[in-house]
């Protein structure tokens, strides 16, 4: 079994091992083909197991268009056999082994119900164990919610004023306070990590340069005595408005500012942005957020599923 990576003559030999609707295929066929021409998957990014000819697995990894390494897995499928497993996992060692450093996370799009259906337990099932035995032992399962105009945009919240700080200083400092006892997994394994003040500047700098959210959307948030409360930060993704990250200061939680502050980003997105939709995503553990998320007229309309190394 040879492990590489893409190449122009493969294309339709891969296309052909990426169905719709299934548990850990994030692209099909047409999805990965857009994606390939955006710069979001690419030929360096994308592996195959072949033997005799014969295309037997595929691995395909995203990222944002210009970024030198790829941001998430988030494809990867193997014809049936009882080896598949086997197979999967050595692609993946393979591509891990190549692209060096910490591997990238495992990203893979669930319904909410997938528990109840046997072949997407099946569908998942193998692709974790073969991630795992690829080095990524830590999973986070995240609720995907969605707001849509049909819930009403939300009022200005009229307990707190915002202001658009342009000093990105600002918001490193506050989202490195954030992060005592932050409920958020990925910010808590970042901080063990990197250090509280290195992941600060590295969430500024991702929301900035990777989102192609407007820079002008961001928000620090004050209540009625000029304290500092927290910070909102609307944005977008490549497929659509998300609520790209909002926190509370430590010492001011408790008190629902988590609810004005998703309100004020929902409403800069839809009145501002012109948002059709807003997406979010928070952990399953992160009771509290979802909460406000359901308050506030979001649905939950998938899950997602991160597999990471330790």
């Amino acid at each position: 079994m040879i492990f590489r990576t893409l190449a122009a003559a493969d294309l339709d030999r891969v296309l052909a091992l990426l169905p719709a609707g299934q548990a850990g295929v994030w692209a099909d066929a047409d999805a990965y083909r857009a994606g390939l021409a955006q710069g979001e998957y690419r030929p360096e990014w994308t592996w195959l197991a072949e033997e005799g000819g014969a295309v037997h697995a595929v691995a395909a990894w995203w990222g944002h268009p210009g970024d030198e390494r790829p941001g998430a897995l988030d494809t990867l499928n193997a014809v049936a056999s009882g080896a598949r497993t086997d197979l999967a996992a050595g692609l993946l060692a393979a591509a891990h082994a190549a692209y060096g450093g910490t591997p990238p996370d495992f990203h893979l799009l669930l319904p909410a119900d997938w528990r109840e259906r046997p072949d997407l337990v099946a569908d998942l099932g193998w692709r974790q164990e073969a991630a795992r035995r690829a080095g990524l032992t830590e999973a986070v399962e995240r609720l995907r919610y969605e707001w849509t105009p049909a819930s009403g945009v939300p009022a200005p919240p009229r307990r707190l004023r915002f202001w658009p700080e342009a000093d990105d200083e600002v918001f490193v400092a506050l989202f490195r306070r954030v992060l005592d006892g932050t409920l958020d997994a990925a910010s808590r394994a970042g901080a063990a990590a990197l250090g509280a003040e290195a992941q600060a500047r590295a969430d500024v700098a991702f929301y900035r340069d990777s989102m192609p959210g407007e820079r002008s959307w961001w928000r620090v948030a004050e209540d009625a005595d000029g304290r500092t409360v927290g910070f909102a930060l609307p944005s977008r993704n490549t497929g659509s408005h998300v609520v790209g990250y909002l926190g509370v200061l430590p010492e001011r939680r408790g008190h629902g500012y988590v609810d004005d502050l998703l309100a004020e980003i929902t409403r800069i997105l839809a009145e501002e942005a012109g948002a059709e939709a807003v997406r979010a995503d928070t952990d399953l553990t992160n009771r509290p957020m979802a909460a406000a998320f359901d308050r506030l007229g979001y649905r939950t309309f998938a899950r997602r599923l991160v597999l990471s190394a330790a």
